[in-house]
């Protein structure tokens, strides 16, 4: 049985990256225009509501990313700012996260809580307006500070501005990173700090940006996790490990089975792409949506 389903897998995969590279060499003309016409529609089901974090995709103006999300069955764009909203509206989609204060100074060390307050408050406005549902925010760099001093300085700073969130009807998630190999010395780097801050600021309004690639660097048991803090998540990022690249056959996670996992948990927010693509481009994000539409 093992051998037959282990089989039966691998020609499922070979099958869809096959389609994906079809769809793909139909899509790019001889002097690399995306041609966006011939895009197939890949992701039809809707219990996943797939985003992409604009960043992945430099080379893309990003009125061609919308175009290509719009095609795909992709829902939104991930990681934007305000001056960018009206470009993603043209195309019908929404941004499934903006972007608010720096990455390294962030809610876990108070000398930073003023200028974070700052950017959070902003980012909130702006999301509000818009009809948005998420902004960012990050626990910044430890800089020798503990675990729990940490905790207790990120629930201050979000007590002083969930309500504002709550009213605005804005949801702030903290993200997730790995300090082992591209977020050195980054603070929240285990589900579990993110939990406790969670839990005691008390509020649906603060939510977990879980990464999957960061958290498969740091702790692994990816499934077991979404389905055990269900309640914490709010939004999700997706990458291949190693290296943050197409969530293909040439890394070690699943999303398959890791996109029912999220399904099934009744979760109805947005899983954003976050790789950045060694090969093609077209044919990752084709792939990527065609395996993730459970």
């Amino acid at each position: 049985m093992k051998g037959n389903e282990m089989t039966r897998r691998n020609l499922i995969r070979n099958a869809s990256l096959l389609a994906a590279g079809t769809v793909a060499t139909q899509l790019v003309g001889k002097a690399g225009a995306i041609e966006i016409d011939k895009i197939e529609r890949v992701a039809t089901k809707g219990r996943i509501n797939q985003s992409v974090s604009q960043w992945c995709y430099g080379k893309w103006s990003l009125d061609e990313l919308c175009q290509v999300c719009q095609k795909l069955g992709l829902k939104a764009v991930d990681l934007l700012s305000p001056g960018q909203f009206a470009t993603v509206k043209k195309y019908g989609l929404v941004v499934s996260m903006v972007n608010s204060h720096s990455l390294t100074n962030g809610l876990a060390d108070k000398k930073f809580h003023d200028e974070c307050l700052t950017r959070l408050r902003e980012a909130i406005d702006a999301t509000s307006e818009a009809g948005f549902a998420n902004v960012i925010s990050l626990s910044g760099n430890r800089r020798g500070i503990p675990d729990d001093v940490g905790i207790e300085n990120a629930i201050e700073a979000l007590k002083k501005i969930v309500g504002y969130a709550e009213q605005k009807k804005v949801t702030i998630c903290l993200e997730y990173l790995n300090s082992k190999v591209d977020h050195r010395d980054y603070l929240f780097d285990h589900m579990a700090w993110g939990v406790e801050v969670c839990k005691r600021v008390g509020s649906d309004r603060v939510k977990i940006l879980y990464d999957i690639y960061h958290a498969q660097i740091m702790e692994g048991d990816i499934i077991r996790t979404i389905r055990e803090n269900k309640d914490y998540i709010g939004h999700y990022h997706t990458g291949g490990n190693p290296g943050r690249n197409e969530i293909d056959d040439t890394q070690e996670l699943y999303y398959p089975a890791i996109m029912r996992a999220i399904a099934e948990t009744g979760y109805k927010g947005y899983v954003a792409h976050e790789f950045v693509p060694k090969r093609d481009p077209l044919a990752a994000l084709t792939y990527a949506a065609r395996i993730c539409d459970v």
